[in-house]
């Protein structure tokens, strides 16, 4: 759960730093600090891959009565050799400048400054007074309850530092911590010195103690207050009707039944006051305590039980109230995408119960129906599929992103991506498929490198442009750098790149669609080869 790394598809691993250059050994990707209820136990990843395809193909021949062609088959196949020719880290350095330039934007600035980021470690908001907030999150962004303070924080303005800490699924809290909150439960907030848990409480302090700062609850003892008041006991409704539901196998219909008449009264109650947010025109703390559930809510019935709560219609209002957050710099700056949640939840939860009407679903989110982690990228939007995004795409944009945290932090990354052909580590932690004591292969150290600058040109400069260029990806069955040994570790990579903690959800989409550009040019389907 760490910020910029760029790490968290499957369900392992202690995922490096894309920050600053240094390899630091990060906690489990957002995404992997245990696995799904049908997920394999501990395996290195493209063993995880063939598992993992094999339940989904055997359940969905199970669901037809025979044979599926809707997912690829990720099966170790022989690789091809491949040509160092992209262009050095240095060049691609200049063309990611140039692009800053050309695009007005800089994805290598301070990320203590401008819009919310999860790499931040200290929001001043301008202000030069002492700092009275401290924050204790976790690294990944996973918590619910931490992102409710968090984005409490930034649209409040209240100048904070922060603090990550790991969550027990995939990590050992330090000792100073523990000596502070013996429970070890995150949230955690310093004000003034004082320790405060609880997100309900830390919220309501925080409130109490900075009203100049954008008050977010209606004056107490109002009706408006009031009916806020009965709005969070709604929320807690909820989140106990979606794990009631997500959680158990059990009584399916009824569970979804329930569920569904709760999130109508969801829904009424954001059209009371004419929306988009549930009390009139202006943001809330009710949407900001709805706001981390309803994330997870959308991401883990589509992928577990085949519904869709946002971009078909069902809930207008809920459309809206989605649209009208994401126009928000905090939120996006704060917001996950389906595939991390769906395989986030599953440790915090104690599992997850997979039905039948979400696995073609799972396997579209996952990346591995042949088409959403493909070239060419169909657009986001408020209705696209599997996941609905409001602000859309700008591949252009989102290329540069995925590629300037690449080169940015190349060498940290490439020693991360060379756990995929290296070893499991001696020292296993709790999650299946964390390992952060992992041994990468270091003897591939120039084939992974060169391989990841092959991937950062092509997002810099398109794939067919690089195609047709000197440094176009050229393969060989017989000479060359080793093919067998990247295509693990573009595996590996590719399966833990964490929203928001590595990038946003469009960047993330296009680094994972163009590592699958290197796997599948460098897989040699004959079997001629085993370079």
């Amino acid at each position: 759960m760490q910020g910029l790394i760029m790490s968290s598809r499957s369900w392992t691993s202690n995922p490096i730093s894309f920050s600053q250059g240094q390899l630091r050994l990060q906690p489990a990707s957002i995404l992997y600090c245990g696995r799904p209820a049908h997920a394999p136990a501990r395996t290195r990843a493209s063993r995880r891959e063939v598992k993992a395809m094999s339940i989904l193909q055997g359940i969905m021949r199970g669901f037809s009565g025979g044979s599926s062609n809707s997912t690829v088959d990720r099966r170790p196949a022989a690789a091809l050799s491949f040509s160092d020719n992209a262009p050095t880290w240095e060049q691609l350095t200049d063309i990611v400048r140039a692009q800053h330039i050309e695009f007005g934007v800089d994805f290598w600035a301070d990320p203590n400054e401008g819009s919310t980021h999860p790499l931040a470690l200290k929001r001043l908001f301008g202000t030069t007074g002492p700092v009275r907030v401290k924050l204790y999150r976790d690294h990944a962004a996973w918590c619910p309850y931490c992102h409710k303070v968090w984005l409490q924080l930034e649209e409040k303005r209240i100048p904070y530092v922060i603090e990550k800490i790991n969550m027990r699924c995939y990590g050992d809290k330090p000792p100073s911590f523990m000596a502070k909150v013996p429970s070890g439960l995150l949230p955690v907030i310093e004000l003034d010195g004082r320790v405060v848990t609880e997100s309900a409480v830390i919220m309501a302090l925080l409130e109490d103690t900075f009203p100049d700062h954008k008050p977010l609850m209606p004056p107490a003892g109002t009706p408006a207050r009031q009916r806020a008041d009965g709005l969070m006991r709604l929320e807690r409704k909820l989140f106990s009707d979606w794990l009631n539901w997500l959680c158990s196998d059990w009584n399916h219909d009824r569970a979804k039944k329930q569920f569904e008449a709760t999130m109508d009264l969801v829904a009424t109650e954001m059209e009371r006051e004419g929306g988009p947010y549930f009390l009139g025109p202006e943001i809330s703390l009710v949407d900001i305590t709805f706001c981390p559930m309803l994330e997870r809510i959308a991401a883990s019935l589509s992928y577990y039980k085949g519904l869709y709560i946002r971009g078909q219609g069902r809930w207008p209002a809920v459309d809206r109230w989605f649209a009208a957050m994401e126009s928000r710099p905090t939120y996006l700056g704060t917001r996950s995408d389906y595939y991390t949640h769906a395989h986030d939840l599953p440790p915090q939860l104690g599992g997850c119960a997979m039905h039948e009407e979400g696995v073609p679903v799972a396997a579209a989110i996952d990346g591995i129906d042949g088409r959403a982690w493909r070239l060419p990228l169909a657009p986001l939007s408020a209705t696209s599929l599997p996941e609905s995004y409001c602000p859309g795409d700008n591949p252009p944009l989102d290329r540069l992103e995925a590629a300037a945290k690449l080169v940015r932090n190349h060498e940290a990354v490439v020693k991360f991506a060379l756990r995929g052909p290296g070893q499991p580590g001696p020292r296993p932690v709790a999650a299946p498929l964390a390992d952060p004591t992992a041994i990468p292969a270091l003897g591939h150290v120039a084939d992974a490198d060169a391989a990841l600058r092959h991937v950062a040109h092509a997002l810099l400069v398109g794939v067919e442009a690089k195609q047709v260029s000197p440094q176009a990806l050229q393969t060989s069955t017989s000479t060359g750098l080793s093919g067998k040994a990247v295509v693990s570790a573009a595996e590996y990579l590719r399966d833990r790149v964490g929203v928001p903690r590595d990038m946003r959800y469009p960047a993330a989409r296009q680094l994972r669609a163009h590592l699958n550009w290197l796997i599948d040019s460098l897989r040699d389907e004959t079997g001629m080869s085993t370079a």
